[in-house]
């Protein structure tokens, strides 16, 4: 029987799948270098001088390119590096990122319509131009406003042209006579992410203390909800549902605390503490989450945005206390680390292979996933933030308000 993933109905890896992805990282040097992605489970082929990202299969020990953009080019592991026909290309790992210079940040983003759509990005301290989802071209600056494509491949040195407005952040851009306007991301153009509830949410508070959650069978664990603060002082927490910051607008906690299970607690412990040598702390926006506050944020979102929030009629992860909403923060400066997208943001920008941003915003998400991944965490396919604790089917889903939980009451009960 093939191996499902219960969430996502998608295949597992095989151990061939996993020894390709263990290839994943950067070879050769300068412009004849390439990438190997590891990207839902996939691995993929992309030049860093530009150039279309094609995908790979394992062919035996090696591998091979085999995608709808290309097919024939067989890539060998060797020892430190990969050979290519007869050249062997050596590994070497990435440094940080530094930050995008402040003139491009007004330029990235996302420019056209859901058909054709053209992402300006910065990659490898350049700016780029992704086109057609899948083919990078870097852009040589012209002018403040001017860019131009290479003298080779799909727009054979085509000119870019920007429109900025009085902030200096691009409107348009236009490729000879196509203008392409920046696409406007429902609900981001502040730094919290809205959306407009279905029906009030005091209402659907109302309806959904009334209701029940989904009856479970089965032989779970006795949860044990313990404050993730008290493992360690320097998580710090932002959570968001305690306040109007959150994508309904209005508070729906009424206090700001993160619980998790006792297991899946320490192991968030434990990767604050790989993250502490790299200079970053955890800010927690999210943990346990009462059954009732699943049934809320169901019923006032779009069906259309149902993707970025859990089915009552299931149960959350969040509500059997083995999942976390989280970002990184600078343990010098205690700010909060930009990343691709905003936390709750219901568009593809949360998706944690989103392409577009800047490199170091992508190394970021990066370097969090793989942190969390490492005490067995994986995260969900739609949201770059959340992670589900690898226990999670082992316990109950929990309808416990925050009030029970703090209360330190003889007797408290967890069902």
């Amino acid at each position: 029987m093939a191996n499902i993933c219960p969430r996502s109905r998608k295949q597992l890896p095989c151990p061939r799948q996993a020894f390709a992805r263990s290839l994943a990282g950067r070879y050769g040097s300068l412009f004849t270098a390439f990438d190997l992605i590891d990207e839902e489970n996939r691995l993929f082929y992309l030049p860093i001088a530009g150039g279309p990202m094609v995908e790979l299969r394992q062919l035996g020990d090696s591998l091979i390119v085999d995608g709808r953009l290309g097919w024939g080019r067989e890539l060998t592991p060797v020892q430190g590096g990969i050979r290519v026909r007869h050249t062997i290309f050596p590994s070497f790992a990435l440094p940080k990122p530094k930050p995008a210079p402040d003139e491009w940040n007004g330029l990235i983003g996302e420019y056209g319509r859901d058909f054709a759509t053209i992402y300006i990005l910065e990659k490898d301290a350049r700016l780029n131009a992704l086109v057609h989802w899948f083919d990078y071209i870097p852009l040589r600056k012209i002018s403040r406003n001017v860019y131009e494509f290479p003298p080779s491949g799909l727009y054979d040195g085509e000119h870019v042209f920007f429109t900025r407005d009085a902030q200096g952040v691009a409107t348009e851009v236009r490729l000879g006579s196509v203008v392409l306007p920046r696409r406007k991301l429902g609900g981001t153009e502040g730094p919290f992410f809205h959306i407009h509830p279905v029906k009030p949410v005091d209402v659907l508070r109302r309806e959904a203390l009334l209701a029940k959650p989904p009856a479970e069978t089965g032989d779970f664990l006795k949860p044990d909800l313990v404050d993730v603060t008290t493992l360690d002082p320097k998580i710090k927490l932002d959570i968001r549902y305690a306040t109007n910051r959150d994508f309904l607008g209005t508070p729906v906690y009424t206090e700001a605390k993160a619980f998790m299970q006792r297991p899946a607690a320490e192991a968030l412990a434990r990767v604050a503490r790989k993250l502490e040598n790299q200079g970053y702390g955890l800010l927690i926006h999210d943990a346990y989450r009462p059954w009732y506050v699943t049934k809320i944020f169901w019923d006032a979102t779009p069906p259309d945005k149902h993707r970025f929030v859990a089915d009552p009629g299931e149960g959350s992860r969040h509500n059997r206390g083995c999942a976390v909403d989280l970002t990184l923060y600078n343990l010098a400066t205690g700010q909060q680390v930009p990343m691709t997208g905003h936390y709750d943001e219901m568009t593809e920008r949360s998706y944690p292979f989103y392409p577009g941003g800047t490199s170091l915003e992508r190394w970021d998400r990066n370097l969090l996933r793989r942190a969390m991944e490492s005490e067995g965490f994986t995260v969900y396919e739609f949201e770059w933030w959340h992670f589900d604790y690898k226990d999670w089917r082992r316990y109950p889903i929990l309808n416990l308000t925050f009030e029970q939980l703090s209360s330190d009451a003889p007797g408290k009960s967890f069902q």
